[in-house]
């Protein structure tokens, strides 16, 4: 009984991008309480289903699963290639290092696209509050926020697009760094 209440909780995630409250748990659900709903997310928590943050609130243990690995695809010439089952990983795992600190941004512009990021893409991103230099930042500049590669230059933090219609953005007041690029999502 547990697994299709998990399986309804996961679904509600998984079109929201948020875990339901204890509320809509009971609603998604059926049962009755709130106590009832403490129970089950307790059981679920104790098996590994789901987690809490550090504040106590629900966070799945994995959003997108794990997939299998088949081998390689060759992206030059055409080679000839069998199908065999290598390991398996979860994108979780593979593309979140700290799930408290992450978080998706839907890409809006063509400021990136040289950087194989183009608008209607999801990025991940980290809080952070520092960069090394080439990494992709998202960054509040002079008031406004942007998505770009953190460069120095004379010892002075700027920010460089990835396409050639744009200038970089050396700022005026404030460089304040929210977050580093950890992956893109393209759903085609």
């Amino acid at each position: 009984m547990d697994t299709s209440y998990l399986r309804e909780i996961l679904q509600f995630y998984r079109s929201r991008w948020r875990m339901p409250s204890y509320a809509e748990i009971m609603d998604i659900t059926g049962l009755r309480s709130k106590d009832s709903v403490f129970k089950l997310v307790e059981r679920l928590v104790r098996r590994g289903q789901l987690k809490k943050d550090r504040r106590g609130r629900l966070i799945p243990t994995t959003v997108l699963g794990e997939i299998k690995i088949l081998g390689l695809v060759e992206a030059g010439m055409p080679a000839t290639a069998e199908e065999e089952v290598l390991d398996s990983i979860s994108l979780d795992d593979y593309l979140i290092r700290d799930r408290e600190q992450t978080y998706l941004l839907r890409v809006k512009g063509d400021s990136m696209k040289d950087a194989g990021i183009v608008e209607g893409d999801m990025v991940i991103a980290e809080r952070a509050t520092v960069a090394k230099e080439g990494e992709i930042v998202i960054a509040e500049v002079d008031g406004g926020w942007t998505m770009k590669y953190f460069r120095m230059k004379k010892g002075k933090p700027y920010l460089e697009p990835a396409n050639t219609a744009y200038k970089p953005i050396y700022p005026e007041d404030e460089l304040t760094i929210a977050a580093v690029v950890r992956g893109v999502i393209r759903k085609y």
